[in-house]
């Protein structure tokens, strides 16, 4: 089905009035300017191979690597994990590309021995039966790998995190699985597990093994739930987290440290989270539909409680359901009227403001759990929060999956435009957006494994561009994940 994602976005937002930093993209009516047309996007072969496995558009190149389905090992021994998620890239040695990757798993239904569970890689793990974390990958910008090893293991469910500008990744457990709570959605039993899970880590981004190496500490007082992607704000001094509580109302959360980071060169524990409220408003349905360039005030309510361990018995089922402690943080700020919103994703932090992604927001209000289609009726909505005027702005709702479906991590180009990862259950795309209000098509996935099935419904994710905005790096999530540097005229395209 041909769209014409432009129009369909101009007419959406016809009538909004938005001030501050995003006023050009809703404001200005559609024949006001010429949106960028990079034209359709064509087979490309890989670098790598020849094999096409992504549409670009012309004068486009891409070099996957990384490839899990073969076996993959890294230069310090690691069988390399699948499941590539969140994603950050920072400045390396000879002008290389450091790129810190999450691996977002979760335990699988154990075999007959609990002793299955276990971590990926060397060294001293935050907890030895946990499957997920992250590795560190030097790597040239034309996707050519130089070294890489594991840089955090002993965590789960790893899924995006944020690249911090004193030259850090921190990584988020979208789980509050542990010996002290029960089984998830996955059923498995969680008594092998050793310590509880649902933090945030900081992962130091460094070509160096002994350098790259994350203390493997969570930072307990930024929460302990289903977390999702980090931003930081450098001027207001907050770490703001996105939280993506699959059945349930999910809340938009900062985090002040005790001390500054860009002073002390890390993020330290024993600081403050608090949690969005709209003014005025108790209990918010921002999961529900919303007019483009809807602006709301918000403040800021504390979480008194934002890290809780729940008594148990070592090897037996924990009595604390897993629902409770997911809902555990969220129900301290909903108790005080918090905003709900659906499934939060992706999240990136731009000149003073935090965009980020509802995944399944724009549709009917919920009245409830959905606990097998997920919270949430719409095909995903894109908001923006201008740090400095405590205002709260959807910039973009999608009216049907053939314009933007289900969003997820999202990063930003040095020209300021938005490059939002898919995750749907057929076509996924990297979508542009830019800040007059223009969406367009920058990738398509067209992955074929090597049986010759299809993987089209393979997710994209963990967007972000080299520091000097030449390379987008992206991953396939999937078990069999791939990582792709992708490079060419991004200007042409709006990019």
């Amino acid at each position: 089905m041909s769209v014409d994602r432009r129009m369909l976005l101009k007419t959406t937002a016809a009538g909004a009035a938005v001030g501050g930093p995003f006023a050009g993209l809703v404001a200005m009516p559609a024949d006001a300017h010429q949106p960028p047309d990079p034209g359709a996007l064509v087979p490309i072969p890989d670098e790598r191979d020849g094999a096409v496995r992504l549409h670009l558009h012309e004068g486009f190149k891409y070099r996957s690597f990384h490839d899990t389905e073969f076996p993959v090992t890294l230069t310090d021994g690691t069988a390399l994990p699948g499941r590539h998620d969140g994603m950050g890239a920072f400045d390396g040695p000879r002008k290389s590309v450091i790129l810190v990757r999450n691996h977002e798993l979760n335990n699988p239904p154990p075999p007959a021995l609990p002793e299955a569970y276990t971590h990926f890689g060397p060294g001293t793990p935050y907890d030895e039966a946990a499957g997920g974390g992250t590795t560190t990958v030097q790597v040239s910008p034309t996707g050519h790998v130089v070294r890489a090893f594991t840089s955090l293991n002993g965590t789960m469910m790893n899924c995006s995190g944020g690249r911090m500008p004193w030259g850090a990744w921190i990584t988020c457990e979208e789980t509050v699985n542990g010996p002290d709570v029960g089984p998830d959605f996955t059923n498995a039993p969680n008594i092998p597990l050793k310590k509880p899970h649902g933090y945030v880590f900081e992962v130091p981004a460094s070509h160096l093994p002994g350098h790259g190496q994350s203390k493997r500490k969570p930072i307990t007082h930024a929460g302990r739930f289903a977390h999702e992607a980090v931003s930081y704000d450098p001027k207001g001094g907050h770490l703001y987290l996105t939280e993506d509580n699959f059945e349930f109302p999910s809340g938009f959360y900062r985090y002040r440290p005790p001390r500054d980071p860009m002073k002390v060169g890390r993020l330290l524990d024993h600081g403050k989270l608090q949690m969005l409220k709209v003014k005025g408003v108790d209990n918010a349905h921002l999961e529900a539909q919303q007019a483009v360039g809807t602006t709301y005030n918000v403040k800021w309510v504390d979480i008194p409680e934002p890290n809780v361990e729940y008594d148990y018995t070592p090897g037996e089922e924990a009595p604390t359901p897993n629902d409770t402690a997911i809902n555990h943080v969220a129900n301290q700020g909903f108790a005080q009227g918090a905003a709900g919103f659906s499934r939060l994703e992706g999240q990136a932090y731009d000149n003073g403001v935090v965009y980020f992604t509802a995944t399944q927001g724009g549709g009917d209000p919920m009245t409830g759990p959905d606990d097998v289609n997920g919270y949430g009726k719409g095909f995903g909505q894109v908001w923006a929060y201008d740090t400095k005027r405590a205002k709260l702005t959807c910039l973009f709702q999608s009216p049907n999956r053939d314009v933007l479906d289900f969003p997820d991590n999202v990063t930003t180009s040095k020209r300021g435009t938005l490059v939002i990862c898919e995750d749907h259950d057929v076509d996924n795309y990297l979508r542009g957006l830019t800040h007059r209000g223009d969406l367009f098509d920058i990738a398509l996935n067209r992955l074929v494994s090597s049986t010759g099935a299809t993987r089209f419904n393979d997710e994209f994710a963990g967007t972000t561009f080299s520091p000097d905005g030449n390379t987008l790096f992206v991953n396939i999530q999937a078990s069999r994940g791939m990582t792709f540097a992708i490079w060419g005229p991004w200007r042409k395209i709006g990019v």
